[in-house]
């Protein structure tokens, strides 16, 4: 049996398609470096990500597939998932192997690897429409930035993700821009609860913080309550990060 090995990010994984092709072979799964290698593996070929073969197969996806199913297989792979490397590249490669023109395969749920891959792309995306940490289960940080920046484009903003050491600043002007910190020691705000470190809240942010309490208080119709439905829709691992949730300081 052959396994093919990749470095575990997006353009490996469409460089073993390509590679897949190019080789005229159908690996038995494909493993990220450093898994385990299964017993019964026979040939192990370790690929070497090419952004240049990672692009060919990513303009076959988009001949072959509508628009918004490649920006599913994209989306499902920032889950960060490792169970989902195979079931991906399995459902990449029936797309190439279908003639060209054959429409419909991303509804086949009868198929394991199509079925695996839509789901996990739903997570994504249901945790994108709800996020509201800087925390996520998946790395959805991409997915929301674009709305952030169109819904407050008037004023500066930071968005850091603390699990994957990385965030967007906005300074108000132009696009948001990627950062990261060599020392997070530094940031302005506690990466374990998302409060804002007392030096750096103006008497004008205070007073937000306390009015938005007052006003959540006040809109709150305890007979109306349906805590089911309240960790549905804002799981309570987030609650920490919301003002109206946290203590005043």
């Amino acid at each position: 049996m052959t396994y093919y090995s990749f470095d575990n990010t997006f353009d490996g994984l469409l460089t073993a398609v390509f590679e897949a092709f190019a080789l005229h072979e159908q690996p038995e799964m494909l493993l990220s470096e450093g898994d385990p290698v299964p017993l019964f593996c026979d040939r192990l070929y370790a690929v070497s990500t090419d952004t240049e073969k990672a692009g060919r197969v990513w303009k076959g996806l988009e001949k072959r597939l509508p628009k918004n199913v490649v920006r599913m297989l994209a989306v499902s792979f920032l889950s960060e998932m490792r169970e989902l490397n195979n079931p991906l590249f399995q459902y990449i490669c029936k797309v190439f192997r279908q003639p060209e023109g054959t429409e419909g395969i991303e509804r086949n749920f009868a198929d394991p690897d199509i079925l695996a891959v839509t789901n996990i792309a739903r997570k994504v995306s249901h945790e994108q429409l709800r996020m509201a940490v800087i925390s996520p289960d998946h790395n959805v940080l991409p997915l929301v930035i674009d709305h952030f920046a169109d819904r407050f484009n008037d004023q500066p903003w930071l968005i850091y993700d603390a699990k994957r050491h990385y965030g967007f600043y906005y300074d108000g002007t132009g696009e948001p821009v990627r950062i990261t910190f060599a020392d997070e020691s530094s940031v302005t705000f506690n990466l374990a609860n998302g409060h804002l470190n007392d030096d750096v809240l103006s008497d004008d942010d205070q007073l937000l913080q306390d009015l938005w309490r007052t006003y959540f208080k006040a809109i709150c119709i305890r007979e109306r309550l349906n805590p089911r439905k309240q960790l549905q829709d804002m799981p309570r691992r987030y609650w920490k990060y919301l003002t109206e949730k946290q203590k005043a300081q």
